[in-house]
């Protein structure tokens, strides 16, 4: 497969794109290039401008912001097929945190202009951003309520599994970084992923976490569906 033709698969898979036809996709597709990262380097930094909109084609990329104490905390993984930027290469505002690979990754890069100057062309397009930015704010909101609403186990469960979705049973996470995922202090998630540990539901390791009952894990995080 081509390289334009795998970004196309990445693009029809969000939501931004899906209902494009196959020859639209690959319009967009043949705007891209690719980019490579070592491990650890930097892709941008808070306050950048958002002038790319990106696919992982392989590797990892870490969202991060710094904490008060000066050490990194990880907001977001996004592996293989994640696309990310989409709202930075709308209004091309600054970067809220820090992108940097986790591994020898390969990024496909859509640049602001060039998106721009398609979207111009292509107003169906423009109907489904708006529908994005509406389904990021629904998202939003869920989230707060989740914060909010529901408890330590459920929504610890519930990013885990997502982790799990995306990279496995082996989460590479730190126990304070999962406390910033759910709104909790990381004694709190401690006390959570030890019973867990004594139910054989996990196993903890240190700064990873192996997931050994999918099953388990996931009645709790669906324990407070409606």
């Amino acid at each position: 497969m081509s390289t334009q033709a795998e970004f196309a698969v990445i693009l029809k898979l969000n939501p931004l794109f899906a209902d494009l036809g196959p020859e639209e996709l690959q319009r967009i597709a043949g705007l891209c290039h690719t980019q490579q990262l070592n491990a650890g380097e930097m892709l941008f930094q808070k306050g950048d401008d958002g002038d790319a909109l990106f696919g992982v084609r392989r590797g990892q990329i870490r969202i991060e912001t710094g904490a008060s104490d000066g050490s990194r905390l990880t907001l977001n993984f996004l592996g293989p097929g994640d696309l990310f930027g989409e709202v930075a290469v709308l209004d091309g505002q600054s970067r809220t945190a820090d992108a940097t690979a986790g591994e020898p990754t390969e990024l496909f890069v859509l640049r602001r202009d060039d998106f721009l100057g398609h979207l111009e062309r292509e107003p169906k397009l423009a109907v489904k951003l708006i529908a994005l930015l509406c389904q990021r704010i629904r998202w939003m909101s869920e989230r707060m309520e989740e914060s909010v609403l529901q408890p330590l186990p459920v929504r610890l469960a519930r990013r885990l599994c997502a982790l799990a979705a995306d990279f496995g049973a082996e989460v590479h996470i730190s126990q304070e970084q999962l406390g910033v995922f759910v709104g909790a202090a990381r004694e709190s998630v401690n006390r959570q992923l030890q019973s867990w540990r004594k139910d054989g539901i996990l196993d903890l390791h240190r700064g990873r976490i192996l997931l050994k009952n999918m099953g388990r894990l996931t009645q709790v995080a669906r324990s407070q569906e409606r």
